[in-house]
């Protein structure tokens, strides 16, 4: 006896996810309803390609809270970001003395700073936004030392991803552990998810800076400059000023040392500025 079964159409939703993920494998098509092509379509005025706007959202913290700091990699001259924020008052997390460039102490390498202090020291913890757009798959932070200043660089990691851009300066040559003062237009913000803010912190402006005419070259403030660097924030006592950080630590990359949470990589050494 023949048994016979009814004939199963199959479902068209694979079939359009399938179609949709070619599209967007050829580099036209973002899938999602009102999502902004990457393709040609999608390009600003600037004729830079841009990712489509974030899932994530951002919120305004307080700045005082926290601190940028250029942190040595281990003997070497080299240095990478960290971010310190001071999450309590129980203990002060960092220590800013006067002068250009501005020296730290890095307190929360002394004592257990859990639920007192966070330190965010790789790309799990910080990178960069413009507008609305994360570029944090496309961009990565690096500190590059210029000789008679050390720069905090936003660099593009993929051809047509946008121009390089300047975000802080120690205003002066040193080694060890460094502030970093943020260029006009930069500030930290918080990233969030549906309205609930994460623990990772990005660089942030409102707009793409400028474009610099060929053949110009970042200027570069020397520590002899006018240019005043804020005295530190007493917090609590006078002597410390609040801090900034949170996910990851450099271990053996030298990072603060880790006395409390931490978690870390050390990004790879940036290519040369392009003049």
């Amino acid at each position: 006896m023949r048994l016979s079964f009814p004939r199963r159409n199959a479902s068209p939703a694979p079939r359009a996810a399938a179609v949709a993920l070619v599209g967007c494998l050829a580099g036209g098509v973002v899938i999602g309803a009102g999502a902004v092509s990457v393709g040609a379509q999608g390009q600003e005025p600037s004729a830079f390609a841009r990712p489509a706007p974030s899932l994530f959202g951002m919120a305004e913290l307080d700045p005082q809270k926290f601190l940028v700091v250029a942190a040595p990699i281990g003997s070497s001259s080299r240095s990478q970001l960290n971010i310190y924020e001071q999450v309590n008052g129980r203990r002060p997390c960092f220590a800013v003395a006067e002068g250009r460039p501005a020296v730290v102490s890095p307190l929360l390498s002394t004592f257990d700073f859990t639920g007192i202090c966070s330190r965010y020291i790789d790309a799990n913890g910080y990178s960069v936004r413009v507008g609305d757009t994360d570029l944090a798959t496309v961009y990565r932070l690096s500190v590059v030392n210029q000789g008679a200043d050390i720069q905090l660089m936003a660099l593009p990691t993929r051809p047509g991803a946008g121009p390089e851009m300047v975000v802080g300066r120690t205003l002066g040559s040193g080694t060890g552990f460094m502030k970093l003062e943020l260029e006009p237009g930069w500030r930290l913000a918080r990233r969030t998810f549906r309205g609930r803010s994460l623990g990772h912190l990005y660089l942030y402006r409102d707009s793409w800076p400028a474009a610099q005419p060929t053949g110009s070259t970042p200027s570069a403030t020397p520590a002899s400059s006018s240019r005043s660097t804020p005295p530190a924030t007493p917090f609590p006592s006078g002597a410390v000023a609040p801090a900034s950080a949170n996910s990851s630590a450099g271990q053996g990359s030298g990072a603060v040392p880790a006395a409390g949470r931490s978690n870390s990589s050390v990004l790879p050494s940036p290519p040369p500025l392009i003049r």
